[in-house]
């Protein structure tokens, strides 16, 4: 079965592929350009994990959607909004929230997966990160499969969050068991060299490999213990 995979270039979709792959489809990869700070390095992953799963450039599309930066609002998008450190107790919308995101993403892969008849869009959403980010919650992808029926030609492409319900550690744990690169995945939301280690992200990352045991191979400024 033909699958578009969205591929951020971080370590959810970095597992989510091999999860993909593991399925049997036949995968495309789509990387989304919004404006993001560390866009350049997060590029870069993409096209190294591209390589590793031998998708041809045919089968790659890298789309801009920098209208975002326009609209801003997000530390990600605005530079005037520092990036906050991480505070991995809180329940509200943090600083790094991109009003919206999934969904301009999602109408990227929909539109690709009805010429190339695709079926299946993969996405690396995580529930654990729904206390900040509204659009990473199951109910959210339920209700985009159903614009999804209603608004395409066949109605048949259905959208997939096979990591949804897992926790930071059990993606690192799934990753390792399938043999995906996480060395070649990037989660800083600051720094395009060396990971800050105090972000959101790398809070979050760092805390999945701490508590399943493994040591995550990418450079730190700094490695706080975040169990």
């Amino acid at each position: 079965m033909r699958a578009i995979v969205l591929v951020s270039g971080g370590m959810d979709s970095c597992v989510t592929i091999a999860l993909a792959s593991r399925a049997g489809c036949s995968m495309q990869f789509l990387h989304i350009n919004y404006g993001q700070r560390t866009e350049a390095r997060e590029l870069k992953a993409f096209h190294d994990l591209a390589d590793f799963y031998q998708i041809p450039h045919s089968d790659r599309m890298v789309s801009s959607i920098q209208h975002l930066t326009a609209i801003g609002g997000s530390s990600l998008t605005d530079s005037s909004i520092p990036v906050t450190k991480a505070d991995l107790v809180n329940t509200s919308i943090p600083s790094s929230y991109v009003p919206f995101r999934n969904a301009h993403i999602l109408s990227v892969a929909v539109s690709w997966a009805e010429v190339t008849d695709a079926e299946k869009i993969y996405i690396g959403a995580v529930e654990e990160d729904s206390s900040g980010y509204p659009d990473c919650r199951p109910a959210y992808y339920a209700a985009f499969n159903e614009l999804i029926r209603l608004g395409t030609a066949k109605g048949n492409i259905h959208i997939e969050t096979p990591v949804i319900g897992m926790s930071k550690e059990e993606i690192v744990r799934t990753g390792v068991d399938l043999g995906a690169p996480l060395n070649l995945t990037w989660s800083c939301y600051q720094n395009e060299d060396v990971a800050c280690g105090e972000c959101d992200s790398c809070a979050l990352r760092l805390r999945g490999f701490q508590l399943a045991g493994e040591t995550d191979p990418l450079p730190y400024i700094v490695r706080p213990n975040y169990i």
